[in-house]
């Protein structure tokens, strides 16, 4: 018998309909019947196949259909992948997977950044090692030699111990910061890692603090000259600062011979006016005690005639005079005695000379006369070198910037440096053959000079360094680069260059003094010497006038030094 055929639709409805039926109604139990007509085998067999072949359908229906039909099991398989999409896109998955705030980069993993400080922490251990072990040798006498001996070490002094030590505690707090550094978090806070104390502590102290210049124990004598015997000061040799330190001693030599000082003309010399306040030094003292030249042409009625010419030095020329200024002195008029020296002494190798020589040699009741350069006479060295000088006077100074320098400097450091900073005077041009010529040269490497500044830089605790030097940007570029202290570069300041819309230097432009090079040198000095702390380059004179204003003024530190004193340059070339 032909299976019947139909569509799928009409199968799925008739087997809806079927089973709606079969749950309302329980199926009919089959009855014994006494009819009498007779059914087919075939017709029983067909009967049983269609049977059982509902039954499956509807079976299978049971399970799918009762969940969802075909056309929500489409728009499921649709919605699925969209709803995925717009979960991945709009949900952090990081904050999901991870419950700390370190990033998942592979550029800055949390081991990479570990292993990266665990290695700076061991090489900055090595450096305290090798700093510490140094200083214990410093210590220790020398088990093969008597304490009699000459070649026995001898121990530091206090301050370099203590240097020592503050340099050790310093990398110690370096450890410190690169071991933290990975553990630091965005929310975190500097406090939050000092559980061992501040390297800042007090107890400490105030490493460099202002240096007590005992100025109530200064030996004095009064300047009281006649006022018609005259000095006449000559001053030839170096630059600017060695002829301020020549007339530094004339007024010590014019004070032992009861005489006005002459201070030398622009003409022959420099314009000390520009840099000086000469009236200043007679307000110090009470009294007429320096004129200018003009003015004693004035007294002289322009002629000015020097009477006697006493020399202080006689080796290699007479009063340490040339020619040219010779001729020029002429030239402006002055007349001349012949050169007399007072006693056999040369000027590269100068003995060392008393009051009582002086006033001896050098006395006469001549009106003008005249002693040469004295800029290496070692006249009564410590009673001149002690600070505010060996003249009785009611000032800091008495030679010291004009007052237009001073309100310049002033107004410079309020607007570029503040309080607290370090002055470096870094000298380098001209200075790499002077300082190999030297016994021990003071011409160092850039690398090793930047050490030496940041070692300062971290006592002094200055967040800036104001840099008057004549070095090359070449060189003061790496400079700046390598002077870095807790990781943060320490920036060095340089005087810029004009520009109008900053008026710190006003004061010079309206004056027409702005861009002549000695008053740019004395503004260099002076905010040198206003600085926390000063490094002065050894051997030059720029760096001494710095040191005798700070200790005039009361303004030197603890922590002032020459750049890498006490040590040798690492690498030093050879003489020609």
């Amino acid at each position: 018998m032909e299976r019947p055929t139909s569509s799928s639709s009409s199968d799925d409805d008739d087997d809806r309909q079927n089973l709606i039926e079969q749950n309302d109604r329980k199926l009919p139990t089959p009855r014994s019947t006494t009819t009498t007509f007779h059914i087919a085998d075939d017709d029983i067999d067909d009967s049983n196949h269609r049977h059982h072949q509902q039954l499956r359908r509807r079976f299978t229906s049971l399970k799918l259909n009762d969940l969802f039909n075909k056309r929500s099991f489409v728009l499921f398989a649709i919605f699925l992948p969209l709803f995925v999409l717009i979960l991945f896109f709009t949900t952090d998955i990081k904050a999901l997977l991870f419950s700390t705030s370190v990033s998942a980069s592979p550029f800055g993993s949390v081991s990479d950044k570990l292993r990266e400080s665990e290695l700076r922490a061991l090489y900055l251990l090595k450096q305290q090692q090798l700093g510490l072990f140094n200083l214990w040798n410093q210590t220790l006498p020398n088990p093969n030699s008597t304490s009699n001996q000459s070649n026995s070490p001898q121990i530091p002094l206090l301050e370099d111990f203590k240097s020592a030590v503050l340099r050790q505690i310093s990398i110690n707090k370096d450890i410190q910061q690169v071991l933290l550094s990975p553990h630091r978090s965005g929310n975190s806070t500097e406090s939050d890692f000092r559980d061992f104390g501040d390297f800042e502590n007090p107890s400490l102290g105030d490493r460099c603090g202002i240096l007590d210049q005992k100025f109530a124990q200064r030996r004095t004598i009064e300047w009281k000259p006649n006022a018609s015997k005259y000095l006449f000061a000559i001053c030839v040799s170096g630059q600017m600062s060695n002829h301020l330190i020549c007339l530094e001693k004339h007024m010590f030599f014019a004070a032992l011979l009861n005489r006005v000082l002459v201070i030398p003309s622009a003409k022959v010399d420099y314009q000390y006016s520009r840099v000086l306040d000469i009236e200043h030094i007679n307000k110090c003292l009470g009294r007429k005690v320096v004129v200018t030249f003009e003015e004693l042409a004035e007294a002289k009625k322009n002629h000015v005639h020097v009477d006697k010419f006493i020399c202080y030095f006689s080796h290699p020329t007479p009063c340490y005079v040339d020619e040219e200024h010779l001729k020029k002195l002429k030239g402006f008029g002055v007349s001349l005695s012949k050169p007399e020296p007072a006693w056999v002494e040369d000027a590269k190798k100068p003995s060392k000379r008393t009051v009582q020589d002086v006033q001896s040699k050098f006395s006469t009741s001549d009106d003008v006369i005249a002693i040469g350069d004295v800029f290496f006479a070692d006249l009564e060295q410590d009673w001149v070198m002690q600070p505010r000088g060996p003249l009785a006077h009611k000032c800091k100074t008495l030679i010291e910037p004009s007052r237009l320098i001073m309100l310049t400097a002033q107004r410079f450091i309020q607007t570029f440096l503040g309080k607290n900073f370090i002055a470096l005077h870094f000298r380098r041009h001209g200075f790499l053959k002077f300082c190999n010529n030297k016994q021990r040269s003071c011409f160092y490497p850039i690398p090793q000079a930047a050490d030496c500044i940041t070692r300062v830089a971290e006592r002094a605790n200055a967040p800036v360094v104001y840099l008057s030097t004549d070095a090359a940007e070449s060189e003061t570029g790496l400079l700046q680069s390598l002077v870095v202290v807790n990781g943060k570069a320490v920036p060095l300041v340089k005087r810029p260059a004009r520009n109008s819309a900053e008026k710190w230097d006003a004061l010079l432009y309206r004056h027409g003094i702005e861009g002549d090079s000695q008053v740019e040198a004395m503004l260099d000095k002076t905010i040198c010497a206003m600085s926390s702390v000063f490094i002065g380059a050894s051997g030059s004179t720029f760096t001494e006038d710095i040191l005798r204003l700070r200790k005039d003024w009361g303004s030197a530190s603890l922590c002032d030094e020459y750049l890498c004193q006490g040590e040798d340059p690492n690498f030093i070339a050879e003489n020609e």
